[in-house]
Formats: C-alpha cells, sequence, structure tokens
C-alpha cells in the first residue's frame, strides 16, 4: 500500500522535487543493489502501437548494463545501455512520453503519476512480497511469480488465450498449462543461473519434440525479456505443427526463433548451450540426452516418458520379489531404475544432475524432470571410477543386458 504522497496541488517546486525525487531514488537502488525492476507505461508519444517500457538490470561481458524493452502491440525491441546513459534516458522519457513510472525495490515501491497537465504526484510504501523475486527451487511450486506476460500476441496464434473486449484473457480451459509453462521457465531461470549461462549476452536452446511450441515461444520471450539474444529452435517431427509456429514467430517478428522439421537423432545445430526434450517416448530420450552431451550442451533438460528397454529385461532378485510380483510395482521400479542409470550416466559424464517431480505439461501422470547442469570443474577419475562401479553393480543387481545411453556413450 503506498503510504506517502505529494499530490498535484503541491506548490511548483515540490512537483518539481517528485520528479527529481523519484530519479534519485531509482539511481540509489541501483547503486545500493536493490533495484527490482521499472516500469514506465501510460504512453503519450507519437510511437503507434508502443504501450509500456520495461526495464531491468542485467550483467553484460562482466558491466552492469540497463535493459530496456520497448513493448508493442506485435513485437518488442530492446536495448541495453550503460547505467549512467540509461538513467539520462529514463529521465527524458519520464513526463514527456510516459505518464506513470512504477518503481519496484526490494523494500519499497514508489510510483511517479502525471496529470494531463505534466503535473507530477509521488506516491510511496513498502514491497508487497510478490514484487520481490524469490529464488526458484526446481521440482517445489512455492513460487507462484509469473515469469511470462498473458498479453504477448503469440499466445493469441496458439490458442491460449482468447481476446474478450478487446484485452488478453486465458483461454478457461488453458489455466492449468499456463501454470505448468510459467513453472516450467522458473526451473529453466534456475538452470540458467547455475550453469553460467545467465551471464552470456546470447543463449542457444533446442527444443526437441517442441510440438506446438508452448515452451519454444515461452523460452525465446522470457530471454528476451532478459534482454539476452535468444537463439531458440524448435525441432518438429508434425509437419503441420512446424508450419503453424514458424508463422506466429514470423508475424510477430520474433527474431531468433525458428522451427524445423526433424529429429534428434538427425539434427545437428552449429551451436547449443541448452537441450530440452520433453515426453520423448522410450529410448527417445536416451537419444536427447546423448545429443546434448556430444554437443557440449550447458543445460540438459529432460522429462521421461514410456521406460519400454528396461522392463523386459529385468530379473526380479529374489529379495523384492514378493513386491515387484504385481506389475504396477514392477513398472515404477523400471521407471526408477532407468531414470536413475541416465542420472549416474550424466554425473559421470561431468554434470550435476537432479531428478525430481515436475508440473507435467500434458495431461499425464509422467511428471519426471532430469536436469543436468554442467560442472565448472571436471570430474575427477576417482569420482567417475565410483559412479561407473555403481551403475555396473545396478544392472547386475537387476540382470540388466543393455541400457541405451550407456550403449550410445561407449559407442
Amino acid at each position: 500500500m503506498f503510504t506517502h504522497l505529494i499530490p498535484d496541488a503541491a506548490p511548483p517546486a515540490a512537483q518539481a522535487d517528485a520528479s527529481v525525487r523519484f530519479q534519485r531514488l531509482l539511481a540509489t537502488a541501483l547503486a545500493n543493489g536493490s533495484f527490482v525492476k521499472l516500469l514506465l507505461s501510460k504512453y503519450v508519444g507519437e510511437e503507434a502501437q508502443l504501450e509500456r517500457l520495461m526495464v531491468r538490470e542485467v550483467h553484460l561481458r562482466g558491466e552492469r548494463q540497463l535493459s530496456l524493452l520497448w513493448r508493442y502491440q506485435t513485437r518488442d525491441i530492446t536495448k541495453n545501455l550503460p547505467l549512467a546513459e540509461g538513467l539520462e534516458l529514463l529521465a527524458t522519457l519520464m513526463g514527456a512520453q510516459f505518464h506513470s513510472a512504477h518503481l519496484q525495490t526490494q523494500g519499497e515501491e514508489v510510483q511517479l503519476v502525471f496529470s494531463r497537465k505534466g503535473r507530477p504526484s509521488l506516491r510511496m510504501g513498502r514491497a508487497t512480497p510478490a514484487a520481490v523475486p524469490v529464488a526458484a527451487e526446481a521440482g517445489h511450486d512455492k513460487e507462484k511469480q509469473r515469469y511470462l506476460e498473458l498479453g504477448r500476441p503469440f499466445w493469441l496464434d496458439l490458442g491460449l488465450s482468447h481476446l474478450v473486449r478487446g484485452e488478453a484473457q486465458l483461454v478457461p480451459a488453458m489455466s492449468r498449462k499456463w501454470k505448468q509453462i510459467n513453472k516450467f521457465i522458473e526451473i529453466f531461470a534456475a538452470a540458467l543461473k547455475n550453469s553460467g549461462l545467465a551471464e552470456s549476452a546470447d543463449v542457444h536452446v533446442a527444443d526437441f519434440g517442441s510440438g506446438k511450441g508452448y515452451l519454444t515461444f515461452a523460452m525465446h520471450d522470457w530471454l528476451h525479456s532478459q534482454g539476452k539474444q535468444a537463439h531458440v529452435t524448435g525441432v518438429e517431427l508434425r509437419e503441420d505443427m512446424v508450419r503453424l509456429c514458424n508463422e506466429a514467430a514470423q508475424r510477430h517478428a520474433m527474431a531468433g526463433l525458428r522451427f524445423d522439421h526433424g529429429d534428434v537423432r538427425s539434427y545437428t545445430p552449429l551451436r547449443l548451450d541448452v537441450m530440452i526434450a520433453l515426453h520423448a517416448c522410450d529410448i527417445a530420450t536416451d537419444h536427447a540426452i546423448h545429443f546434448g552431451l556430444r554437443t557440449g550442451a550447458r543445460v540438459i533438460m529432460c522429462s521421461p516418458c514410456c521406460h519400454k528397454q528396461i522392463r523386459p529385461q529385468m530379473q526380479m532378485p529374489a529379495q523384492l520379489r514378493p513386491l515387484l510380483q504385481h506389475g504396477i510395482h514392477l513398472g515404477q521400479e523400471a521407471e526408477m531404475v532407468t531414470d536413475g542409470l541416465r542420472a549416474l550416466l550424466l554425473e559421470a559424464e561431468g554434470y550435476d544432475t537432479q531428478v525430481f517431480e515436475f508440473v507435467a505439461l500434458e495431461h499425464t501422470s509422467k511428471n519426471k524432470m532430469i536436469l543436468a547442469v554442467k560442472r565448472s570443474q571436471p570430474l575427477s577419475a576417482a569420482r567417475r571410477a565410483e559412479l561407473q562401479a555403481q551403475i555396473a553393480e545396478i544392472k547386475r543387481f537387476y540382470g540388466l543386458r543393455e541400457q541405451c545411453l550407456e550403449t550410445l556413450l561407449a559407442a
């Protein structure tokens, strides 16, 4: 709640002070590290379709900069500026082109509003908990922050939103999917931070089995909002889906986003930082992980499906036979062994690996995610040998002859 107000009716000196004070508060927040974000709205300039200007801090090549994102109805334009240059530009825009400025810091919310006659007023208050970013915890649905904006026009093309009295609103049947997409971006953002890619000016992502492109568009949009050059490719076998998504990306001038008709087993990108493969059936997940490994991806994200290879091979150990005589238990055990081996193999290749429950992106019980982030330091020979011994022992215990990812790595 805003608790302090310098009103329109204040003396001219106080009105001028309102604008100057806001600029000082913004500069102070950047100087002491409490800055969260700045939003300029109520645009009154002459550019058609310009709606707002969003400002965040980014680190590019070791330098702190302001990332300014001009949001139009059908496109975005981003420009990164050094702090001093960015502050100087913002000072000229507030009041002249934007009649509302909303600053969020870790402790305060400050709003500068200009009347129709250009008179500024300042409102200040404590920041609400939702205004302060909370570190993402992969696998735990505690963070209610939304990383994406529903008003983005491409969601209309993909059927996630529709227009109600001229305003984009969520299609009721898509509410669960919208939550799931945001949850994925939360995990994606944390993985980038842990991998060091958050400091990179550009990020190259391949999304295998991209389908209708919900996640592919979401990743591109989020990376773009962080001031990065996003190179995101969706790879899909269904040509109608590829055509639909490419048309939407081109319609909204989303540079760096494209969709290719292809398969993970034959696709070869020039550069890959992040490899995504959700709901790849059976050993297609192993091929996707292997693809990420051989292309040197810093982040590998997989949601396995249809664990068929291991289950027919499994010989029930005598100790577990009373439990695994039930088909449902044997299936669950096969899934655990399959994904456990994948995680161990990824760790042996030098990745920090987690396996956790993920909010499924489809209406399915297959809601497990394997998240692997490449370590900054190479794995020691002793640890690698220990992991390989663990893998061999698990295979021996269950009588397994072959696991696809291990075979691919050996070849």
